[in-house]
């Protein structure tokens, strides 16, 4: 078993996890960690916990240790130092004549990093771009291009529903959505619709699939033939969340309302 802890480094971004070694860590409070990037600086999110070895990979890299008040002085000087690099790197993107669009950037905690995040439709030359900037910044420089999804997870906005972007609220990571779960939700197919902010699929689409699925089971899919108190029938409508089943009856040549519990109670009494 391995004792460790969650932290995460930007407000809806993925936990890691760290051994705290022999640190007394509560959540909420701020830790220095070593990671792939470097130092960095984290929130703990998960409390102190034991796991098995299958469950995390190892190394496992170490708190450096609990974060102080000139830590929190560093980020906020950080930030003001991103903002102007920002600047900086959106005048000589322009200069360069580059088809790329600056999104963010941000400093490593120990500023032996600075990462300038762009979108652009194709591969971009940016050699040149990078020889200036290391010019500027004397320090490493690297340059990422992101998607659309992670494009509206950095800088937020107002979704279709009327809330912030479930993406840079709460949502660690990405989920594979597809078009089937807005079918088996019994959603419109329009792409304008069902789509949000970065012009993919909604993501929510994904997490309430989960409980569609759960709602649906014992349920008769559409076309299906069904037994009702009124006689044989075909399924030509469902409603997942109220429980509800439409039935076109045969013999009466209508459709006809009916509760998942009626309908099992006549399958039951059947056999």
């Amino acid at each position: 078993m391995y004792n460790v802890v969650g932290v995460r480094f930007k407000k809806a971004g993925k936990i890691y996890y760290f051994d705290p070694v022999a640190y007394i860590l509560e959540v909420g409070q701020y830790v220095i960690v070593e990671t792939a990037r470097g130092i960095e600086y984290g929130k703990v999110v998960v409390p102190i916990r034991q796991v098995e070895e299958d469950d995390i990979v190892l190394p496992l890299k170490q708190v450096v240790r609990p974060a102080e008040e000139r830590d929190q002085l560093q980020i906020e000087e950080n930030a003001l130092e991103a903002k102007r690099a920002f600047d900086l790197a959106h005048t000589k993107i322009i200069e360069h004549e580059l088809e790329m669009k600056l999104v963010d950037v941000e400093y490593t905690f120990d500023r032996n990093k600075i990462i300038f995040y762009f979108t652009a439709d194709g591969r971009v030359d940016f050699r040149e771009l990078v020889k200036d900037l290391a010019a500027v910044f004397r320090t490493r420089i690297e340059l990422r291009q992101i998607g659309v999804r992670d494009e509206a997870k950095l800088l937020g906005g107002i979704g279709p529903c009327g809330r912030m972007l479930c993406c840079s609220t709460f949502l660690g990571d990405f989920e594979p959505v597809s078009i089937k779960m807005a079918k088996d939700q019994n959603l419109s197919l329009n792409p304008t619709k069902i789509s949000g902010l970065c012009g993919r699929l909604m993501c929510c689409l994904k997490y309430e699939n989960d409980d569609y699925e759960n709602a649906r089971e014992g349920m008769p899919d559409i076309g299906d033939m069904t037994m009702t108190p009124d006689g044989e029938g075909r399924v030509t409508g469902i409603n997942v969340l109220e429980r509800l089943i439409q039935v076109y009856l045969i013999e009466q040549a209508k459709v006809v309302e009916y509760t998942l519990n009626e309908l099992l109670e006549v399958e039951k009494n059947l056999i």
